[in-house]
């Protein structure tokens, strides 16, 4: 008896104090574990991934950014008649612009890059001019010579382009904005779209009334993409099996990835997934099949991947792959969605304090630099070398040094001169303020000779058009 009562008072002491009965789980929660449990052994590829910095683009953009500050006061200069312009004028056309300088950053930020920019005073009105290099003037040169070399190469480009898209057309203003990765000229309307009229038709839009470029005629010799051919390179020169290749793509992970059990089971099978090529036309196939849906997420990939190619330095910006949104059958979110793919693309949001996106293709680069260079590409990174040089080899007036300590005094030292000379003969030195000149020289001819030319080469969008492109890349 007294065992029996021990026993039951043990067992007491050893059951929890709070027992819940199995009915009396909500149905949800038990859900919520069911799928919580399927979903750490499914081999699906994670539709969330956080992005895992690379320091090898990250780099490669952070020189960028300093050459598109260079490229903007470079459109500055060039647009003045005799591509000379004073300072102070300079740094006025340049807060207009929105280009973030406050007063007197300006010029410091033109003697940061004295192989780009030449600063000299005027012999006859003693103020400071702002002029280009001979290095920098040449390296233009060559750039355009690149350029006009490549246009055989653009042309097929763009047909390629146009082959991607649903209906053959694309919108011209999305074509321009992205004009440069394509490695098109800033004529491309005449010089290679009316120039071929053979290849490219240009129409206006009636309900729109927008410009689009139409393909005349699809060539099936050019509807092979790179991948292809690496995945023929590859079978050839490796001798991998022919099944496992078939539908793969080049992945790369970046350092620091990690890659668990589940998921290098997920990219497998994905890997082997058959999809439709980015230039075969879809609109005869029902895509409502789980099946379906799954072929047009890895031909999204696919497009992307095509999209990248075509580019001259094999990146672009993910605000510019948006504008082919519709045209191509690209996800909404398409930030999101290229995070799943971290071993075929790289985002980077260096080089323009955030405000965009650059995709890289991975397999085009290596530590850093294309494997594959091309002219263009050369001529210029050539501009991104002459920002790199150290300021100290470059021959300098001494005097100019105090220009960055003193820059106050010696722009008010500047503007005094020129009154004097300017107007000491009309006898109205004390009738004219500093201030006045500065701003009679700075809004002289701001909206006629500079405005008119000057072409945004990375900002290059409507207000509108940004506002409802950065809708669809963070829904």
């Amino acid at each position: 008896m007294f065992i029996f009562v021990t026993f039951t008072f043990a067992s007491k002491l050893l059951k929890p104090r709070t027992r819940i009965p199995q009915r009396s789980l909500p149905l949800n929660l038990d859900c919520n574990l069911t799928s919580t449990r399927s979903k750490s052994q499914s081999t699906s590829i994670p539709k969330k991934q956080d992005r895992v910095r690379d320091h090898g683009y990250d780099n490669y953009m952070e020189v960028e950014k300093k050459t598109r500050k260079v490229l903007k006061f470079q459109s500055l200069i060039l647009s003045q008649p005799n591509q000379t312009l004073p300072v102070s004028r300079l740094e006025n056309l340049a807060r207009r612009l929105g280009l973030g300088f406050k007063q007197h950053e300006a010029g410091a930020f033109l003697l940061k890059f004295p192989h780009v920019f030449e600063i000299y005073e005027h012999p006859v009105q003693r103020i400071l001019y702002c002029r280009l290099t001979r290095k920098a003037i040449r390296q233009i040169e060559l750039e355009k010579e690149a350029l006009n070399a490549q246009i055989p190469d653009a042309v097929s480009r763009l047909r390629k382009l146009l082959m991607m898209s649903n209906t053959g057309r694309l919108r011209l203003e999305h074509v321009r904005i992205a004009r440069t990765e394509f490695g098109l000229p800033d004529d491309f309307e005449y010089s290679v779209i009316l120039k071929y009229p053979q290849f490219f038709r240009l129409f206006d839009a009636k309900d729109t009334r927008n410009k689009y470029i139409e393909i005349v005629e699809r060539d099936p010799k050019l509807a092979v993409c790179a991948i292809e051919k690496l995945r023929e390179r590859e079978y050839r020169e490796k001798g991998l099996d022919a099944e496992d290749i078939r539908f793969s793509f080049l992945v790369n992970f970046p350092p620091g990835f990690k890659i668990s059990k589940y998921y290098r089971i997920a990219v497998w099978k994905w890997q082997r997934l058959p999809y439709w090529s980015p230039y075969e036309d879809i609109s005869g196939y029902d895509l409502r099949s789980l099946e379906a849906q799954k072929r047009m997420e890895k031909r999204a990939v696919a497009t992307i991947h095509e999209l990248l190619s075509l580019t001259v330095e094999k990146k672009i910006t993910l605000e510019r792959i948006a504008h082919f949104r519709m045209a191509m059958n690209l996800p909404n979110k398409l930030k999101d969605f290229l995070l799943q793919h971290q071993g075929i693309f790289y985002i980077s949001t260096r080089g323009n304090y955030g405000k965009l996106h650059t995709v890289f293709l991975r397999e085009a680069y290596r530590k850093g630099e294309l494997v594959e260079p091309n002219g263009l590409h050369l001529a210029r990174r050539k501009l991104a070398e002459l920002v790199l040089l150290s300021p100290r080899k470059a021959k300098v007036d001494p005097e100019l040094v105090s220009f960055r300590r003193d820059r106050e005094e010696e722009f008010e030292h500047a503007r005094r001169d020129y009154v004097e000379n300017s107007f000491g003969g009309f006898g109205v030195e004390g009738n004219v303020e500093q201030d006045g000149i500065g701003e009679v020289d700075s809004n002289s001819d701001v909206s006629s000779d500079v405005e008119s030319h000057y072409t945004d080469e990375d900002d290059d969008f409507d207000e509108t058009m940004d506002a409802k492109v950065d809708a669809h890349c963070n829904q």
